[in-house]
Formats: C-alpha cells, structure tokens, sequence
C-alpha cells in the first residue's frame, strides 16, 4: 500500500469532505514521509511523541490518531510542536488524523463500537453538532445496570471517570457521545433516554441530570475513543491486507 493509497481510503471510507468547515481537525494527512511504500500501520488515539516513539518500535511507517496535531490555525514549528514535527521527519513516518468523522462513523465510529459492545438495537442518529449528528442512541436488548454497563465498555465502574445514579435503576434507552459530549446531555434529557454515556466530566451537568432523573457515565474522553480507531485499523488490515497495530496509551482522563 502507498502513502496516497491510504489517505485516499481514509478520505473516502470515513467521508472526509463532508466534515469540512464542521471539524476544526485537519482530517487526512497531516505528515507526509520521503517513501511512498507503507508495510504496516498504527493507530492510536492521540498524537504524542510517546505515540510516535510506539509506532516507530511497531515498525510502522504510518500513523492513524483521533487526535492530531493541526486544529484549524497555523501553528509556529517551535517547542513541543516541533520536536513532534520533526520526530516524524527524522523517523519517516506519516501521520494521518481523523477526528469528529471517526467520532460519527455509523460502523466504524467510537459511538458505534460501543453501540455495537451493548447490543443496541434500533439505532438512530444522536448528538447535534453544528447542525450534524456525531453520536447514536439505541435500546438495550433487556435492561442493564450501570455496573453491568461500566464492565463492558470499561473494565468496571471504578475505572470510569464519574457516574451520575440519578434515575432508572436499570436502563434501557441509551445516548452515546464520545470525548468532549458532555454539552450533549441537555438531548439527553430532552428525549428522555435512561441513560448518556460520553467521556468527559463536566461539573455544569450534575443538577441538570440530578433534576431530570437521568443517569450520566462520563467513561473518560480516552477510554471512549479507543473504540473508532481499533475499528478502523481492523477494517483496514481485511480491506486491503496491510498489517496493523493498535497502541494503547491510556491518559486515564
């Protein structure tokens, strides 16, 4: 596979175009590298030299990240940016990124592959962001307690950054934002779902939840965004046979 062979999967199979002027995220190829040739891909969630310094070792000539490193401004190439930069550069290695189209994806998506762990069914289109929809809601298939939720999406309840127990004892409607959704639990509470799931605690929503009767789990923003980018690196590896690698670098926030 080539370096444009993969920025043209990742722009046509994650829609790309359609994201421009809704993502500050510069979607696609962010860091090219001097060899066209790509034998095996990484990804991961943030773009960090540790991240790369993992790739690197994975012998990974490409990097996918949720995260990456240009967010709608130009950035001068000193301090931490430019020992990223020019880590990349030294090692040859491209970085690609794909931020809210990995968020919003309906297969691949971070809200589908929790989706998809909890059995929802009757999925829908959930979270409005600048006028487009980046999360899912769906009905369990018998009701869950938020222990059994926390166990399957995140390894227990201790391991989530905060829960809210502020209705049904056991769920059946829920809402899904990945990251930084929090903003979306006043569409929670509008459409009365049992349950929002997002990443991020937010301290603005603990009354609004406690007075709606509506449970809240913020399962960290990193915890909840590891799900697209392990979809994606596996689709990639069936899709086109490169081999992949998913690097695990928890922040525990």
């Amino acid at each position: 596979m080539t370096l444009n062979q993969l920025d043209i999967w990742l722009t046509e199979t994650l829609d790309h175009r359609s994201w421009m002027g809704t993502d500050l995220s510069l979607n696609g190829l962010q860091v090219a590298r001097r060899e066209e040739l790509l034998h095996r891909v990484a990804f991961a969630v943030d773009a960090s030299l540790q991240t790369f310094e993992r790739a690197v070792a994975a012998r990974a000539q490409a990097l996918v990240v949720h995260h990456g490193l240009f967010w709608g401004q130009p950035l001068a190439l000193s301090g931490d940016h430019y020992q990223r930069i020019r880590y990349l550069m030294d090692h040859d290695l491209a970085l690609f990124a794909s931020h809210l189209p990995l968020d919003a994806h309906p297969t691949l998506g971070n809200n589908a592959g929790m989706a998809a762990a909890l059995g929802l069914t009757a999925l829908e289109g959930f979270g409005q962001y600048k006028g487009k929809l980046i999360g899912l809601k769906g009905v369990l298939p018998s009701p869950l307690s938020l222990e059994e939720i926390c166990d399957t999406l995140f390894h227990g309840r201790q391991a989530v950054l905060q829960t809210l127990p502020f209705g049904k004892e056991r769920v059946t409607t829920v809402g899904l934002v990945s990251g930084g959704g929090n903003r979306e639990t006043s569409q929670a509470i509008e459409q009365g779902l049992d349950l929002f799931i997002t990443g991020d605690a937010d301290h603005t929503w603990y009354h609004p939840a406690l007075e709606a009767g509506l449970n809240v789990i913020m399962g960290g923003h990193y915890a909840t965004e590891t799900w697209g980018v392990r979809l994606l690196g596996q689709h990639l590896q069936r899709d086109k046979g490169i081999p992949t690698v998913f690097l695990d670098l928890p922040t525990g926030l």
